[in-house]
């Protein structure tokens, strides 16, 4: 029994490690919390990733810091999400037979 607690210290103490290291591996997962901190709306910041992941990141952060210098807009997210719905999804226009 006491070998079962060591490791159960051990699986935790290792929980606590990777805790404290970023999450970020990938530059779609970047792109993805840089709009979500443009558009002070940290609770969808998966969507944002993954749509960072499906269309052009560049366009992407264009449209957050256009929409995050309007002063006018009352909800940054849901315009920018209105914004990008006409957005082409990366490789969508190529036929893959």
């Amino acid at each position: 029994m006491r070998g079962l607690f060591n490791s159960k210290n051990k699986y935790i103490e290792e929980l606590k490690r990777r805790s404290k290291g970023s999450g970020v591996h990938h530059n779609h997962q970047f792109i993805g919390l840089e709009i979500a901190t443009l558009l002070k709306d940290y609770k969808h910041k998966s969507l944002y990733i993954k749509m960072a992941k499906e269309y052009d990141s560049s366009e992407l952060l264009a449209i957050a810091k256009d929409v995050a210098g309007r002063a006018d807009v009352e909800n940054p997210g849901a315009y920018f999400m209105s914004i990008t719905r006409t957005l082409k999804k990366k490789g969508s226009g190529n036929n893959k037979s």
